[in-house]
C-alpha cells in the first residue's frame, strides 16, 4: 500500500489553527506543525529573569522598544514561524506589521531588536535552523542563552560550560560573541 503525504501547512493556515489557549507552543517548521513544550523551571526562571533585566535597560535607556508576552516571527521564506523565548520589537516600527494586532504576527526583521532563545534539548534548532532563518530576516542581534551547558562543542566550546552566544549582524551575517563565567556580558544594542 502507497501512503500518501500530508499537504504541508501553509503560514496562513498554522496562524488560523494556533490554538488560543494552549498549554502548549507551536512553530510551523517548513510546512510542518510542531509541537513545542512551555518553558518550565529552570529555563522559566533564566528566561523571566532576563526579560526583567531587558525591561529594565528599554526603560531606563527610554528606548521605544517593547516586549511582548508572545509573538510569532515568519521566516523570509513563509515556510517556518518561530515562538521565540524573548523578542524585543521597535514600539514604531509596529504600525507596518499589518498582522501584528490580529494574530501577533512579526513579519519584517526590522521590527525585530532583538531575539534570545533559552536552549533546551532542541538546541540544534537554536544554533542551525533558527540562526540561519534569523539571519536571512535581518534580525540585528541574537541571543543564544544555554544555561545548561546543552548541545555541541563546537558551539559552546570543550569542555562543555553555561555559555551565552552574541550574534550581531554585520554586513548581511552573524558574527558571534560568547560570554561565559563572571565575563562582562555586551551588547551592541543595548548599551546605555
Amino acid at each position: 500500500m502507497i501512503q500518501a503525504l500530508k499537504k504541508p501547512v501553509s503560514l496562513d493556515e498554522f496562524i488560523d489553527w494556533y490554538p488560543e489557549n494552549s498549554e502548549l507552543h507551536y512553530e510551523l517548521r517548513r510546512g510542518v506543525i510542531i509541537e513545542m513544550p512551555k518553558p518550565r523551571g529552570k529555563h522559566s526562571i533564566v528566561a523571566g529573569n532576563l526579560t526583567f533585566d531587558l525591561g529594565s535597560v528599554i526603560r531606563q535607556a527610554k528606548f521605544p522598544f517593547v516586549i511582548p508576552k508572545e509573538c510569532v516571527v515568519r521566516s523570509l521564506d513563509g515556510d517556518s514561524a518561530y515562538e521565540p523565548d524573548i523578542i524585543v520589537l521597535d514600539n514604531t516600527a509596529l504600525a507596518n506589521e499589518s498582522r501584528w494586532e490580529k494574530s501577533s504576527l512579526i513579519e519584517n526583521g526590522a521590527t525585530i531588536r532583538l531575539i534570545v532563545e533559552v536552549v533546551s534539548t532542541n538546541w540544534r534548532d537554536d544554533y542551525l535552523t533558527k540562526l540561519a532563518d534569523y539571519e536571512a530576516l535581518g534580525i540585528q542581534e541574537y541571543w543564544i542563552v544555554n544555561y545548561a551547558a546543552l548541545g555541541g562543542r563546537r558551539f559552546i566550546g570543550n569542555p562543555k560550560q553555561p555559555t551565552l552566544s552574541i550574534y550581531e549582524l554585520i554586513d548581511g551575517e552573524y558574527e558571534v560573541r560568547q560570554f561565559r563565567g563572571s565575563d562582562l556580558t555586551l551588547s551592541p544594542h543595548f548599551q546605555n
